[in-house]
């Protein structure tokens, strides 16, 4: 059923199909993959963006479409990569879409003056990166992930008037319940991993490749991405971070929340956002899903997503669900009824 649905959107948007009576008959081109980027070459979609601080960041469009999406990863100071699912699903539903690095991260420009790293100057950037793709409330709709979640409320709540939709996927409006929900967690686990890792907090040690490797195996395996060993999108993001940035913005480790963030809420404005919303929680989520299905009941305009096999990631761990209930909303908001 979703596939000839997916044809008559193909069709709708001008990427025709050959009939099976009609065989003799050439197919008509699809222009879903008929696009520049500006510049005196082209190079596959990447456009390095001038950001006003003097810096770049940068971007990559796949495909050539009415329904356009900026994804914004998470963090802070993570990478696209361990979003390059995305690239398996949104052609197929054509959809156009933006990977993109935030300054700081590894594909952008890694400037080492802390100042730079604000949620208001993020917030600011993501404006600038609209202006330059040639994104509004026509056409755009802004995917944040965990951090990302953070940026695109933020951007929501100051920028609303430029969207066409948002997705927040695994992110919760206010930081102290998240900290709470992940002690909650932590304490979940047998005592003596908790008290070794309250051995290496302790002294400070969070870079101690003992103290990552438990984290990540006993943690990480179970509450961010339950398919261990990681896929390579997400082994290959996750080396890519920018340590300093994140520990200045997220703290030193998932446990410790202290850096510029610790104090972060939107909770009691969510009501202001009008802009149509799907919340994504998932059980085995860092976050807890309850709150993002009660976010999605605080913005005007809000669904819920929830998947029952997913974690933080559940973009991979629960893939099926997330991607139909990703693309669902997105062909909703532009008024495509499944």
């Amino acid at each position: 059923m979703r596939y000839t649905i997916l044809i008559a959107l193909l069709a709708f948007f001008g990427c025709s199909q050959p009939q099976p009576t009609q065989v003799s008959e050439p197919a008509a081109s699809c222009e879903y993959n008929n696009f520049k980027t500006p510049g005196e070459y082209q190079s596959g979609g990447v456009q390095m963006i001038d950001l006003k601080e003097g810096y770049k960041v940068w971007t990559k469009r796949f495909g050539n479409s009415p329904m356009k999406v900026l994804i914004l990863h998470g963090g802070p100071a993570g990478t696209h990569e361990y979003l390059e699912s995305f690239q398996s699903f949104f052609p197929q539903a054509n959809i156009e879409f933006y990977e993109y690095d935030q300054l700081g991260s590894y594909y952008s420009d890694q400037p080492t003056d802390m100042s730079l790293y604000t949620i208001e100057r993020f917030v600011e950037e993501v404006e600038q990166v609209r202006v330059a793709l040639g994104l509004d409330s026509t056409n755009f709709v802004l995917l944040g992930q965990s951090w990302g979640g953070i940026l695109a409320m933020e951007y929501a709540l100051k920028y609303q008037q430029k969207l066409k939709g948002m997705v927040i996927c695994n992110m919760t409006a206010d930081f102290h319940k998240y900290a709470a929900y992940n002690n909650k967690l932590r304490n979940e686990l047998r005592p003596s991993l908790v008290d070794t890792f309250k051995m290496f907090e302790d002294k400070g040690d969070y870079g101690n490749p003992l103290y990552l490797e438990l984290v990540e195996k006993e943690f990480y395996a179970k509450h961010i991405c339950r398919i261990y060993p990681f896929p390579e999108p997400v082994s290959r993001s996750f080396g890519h971070f920018n340590g300093p940035v994140y520990s200045y913005m997220q703290g030193p480790s998932e446990f410790v929340p202290g850096g510029i963030l610790k104090d972060w809420s939107v909770w009691d404005r969510l009501h202001e956002i009008k802009t149509p919303t799907l919340m994504v929680g998932a059980k085995y989520d860092s976050m807890n899903p309850e709150e993002m299905k009660q976010m999605s009941t605080l913005v005007q305009n809000g669904e819920y997503l929830y998947c029952p096999n997913g974690s933080h990631l559940a973009l991979w761990d629960d893939q099926e669900v997330f991607m139909d209930g990703v693309i669902g909303f997105i062909h909703r908001t532009f008024e495509y009824k499944n």
